[in-house]
């Protein structure tokens, strides 16, 4: 004790060993945290300057929370749930017993065939989402998703052109809807008002169009009731790519950005595709479009399409 019995406040009640352990625990926890905002973040393709814009919190201490260098406030933490249209409890730790965790389920799966995984799949999807899912009768039509610079439009128009339906980018419709072009919505508007647009877009598409090949934007799977929509009203593909390539196809296209700092944009790259991985899974279909001919690829995904989609069109 200090002075007249008042404790120093550099003291602790705690034994010196007990002390120890509760600061390893909070170190840990805060640890938990900066990992979970990192990846809510990237699924939803945010960069630190526009988290920064919507949540009024700096991107020098945005860097902070998210290497586990700051004791956030809760107060800053719903902030940032708020800015990235998440639930608090989407950036905190669960509790031990609060919740499953899924490395088990995941573990399990990877160590099956993909023929075994699409087993799981299906026998999971009828299992859980009985009277959700549409029957192949009654698919609307067909869903790439995945990440920029895999393959998606150029594939899905040549899907399109062979099955005879129409090819529609969703990212268009969203434009079309709010009157401004993707990155001027998310900044103007934030996530939220983005994520509200985009269901309207996938309403509007299921609403104008009996078949169509669609094109999604890889961070939709972030949202995980927009998504169960998706799988349950569409056949859906993931087009799926190594990350040089992705780096490589963005640039070729024009975009060079990521020549400012390529370390990081790769970093932060496989980040992105780490997080979103078990989303993309649950695609139907998987289609890995790394080193080969767009030909090939056309080929296979055209094999792909449930035979309800084909039919009509194809003779």
């Amino acid at each position: 004790p200090g002075k007249g019995g008042i404790m120093d406040q550099n003291e602790s009640v705690l034994p010196k060993g007990d002390a120890e352990q509760s600061q390893q625990a909070q170190t840990a926890y805060i640890q938990q945290i900066a990992k979970l905002v990192r990846g809510q973040r990237a699924r939803r393709g945010m960069t630190r300057k526009v988290l920064s814009q919507h949540s009024g919190i700096s991107e020098r201490y945005l860097a902070q929370v998210e290497t586990g260098k700051a004791n956030m406030s809760v107060s800053l933490l719903w902030r940032l749930a708020e800015a990235m249209h998440v639930g608090l409890n989407d950036i905190l730790p669960s509790g031990r017993h609060t919740s499953i965790t899924l490395d088990p389920l995941r573990q399990l799966l990877e160590g099956l065939t993909p023929e075994q995984q699409q087993q799981a799949y299906n026998v999971l999807q009828k299992q859980f989402l009985a009277g959700q899912k549409s029957s192949q009768q009654q698919v609307r039509g067909i869903a790439l998703i995945g990440l920029r610079g895999a393959g998606k439009s150029t594939l899905g128009r040549m899907l399109a052109e062979r099955v005879g339906i129409p090819f529609v980018r969703l990212s268009d419709v969203i434009e079309q809807l709010g009157g401004f072009d993707l990155q001027e919505l998310l900044t103007l508007f934030g996530q939220k008002a983005y994520r509200q647009l985009e269901r309207q877009a996938l309403d509007y598409v299921r609403e104008n169009y009996d078949r169509v090949v669609l094109e999604i934007g890889g961070s939709l799977v972030s949202e995980k009731e927009t998504y169960s929509y998706v799988l349950s009203h569409f056949y859906s593909v993931w087009i799926k790519a190594q990350p040089e390539e992705h780096m490589g196809r963005v640039m070729a296209q024009g975009d060079l950005r990521p020549m400012a700092a390529s370390q990081k944009a790769m970093d932060d790259l496989k980040l992105i595709l780490t997080e979103r991985e078990p989303y993309y899974r649950a695609a139907n279909e998987l289609l890995d479009t790394s080193n080969r001919t767009v030909e090939d690829c056309a080929e296979e995904l055209l094999e792909k399409c449930p035979a309800a989609l084909k039919s009509p069109f194809v003779a």
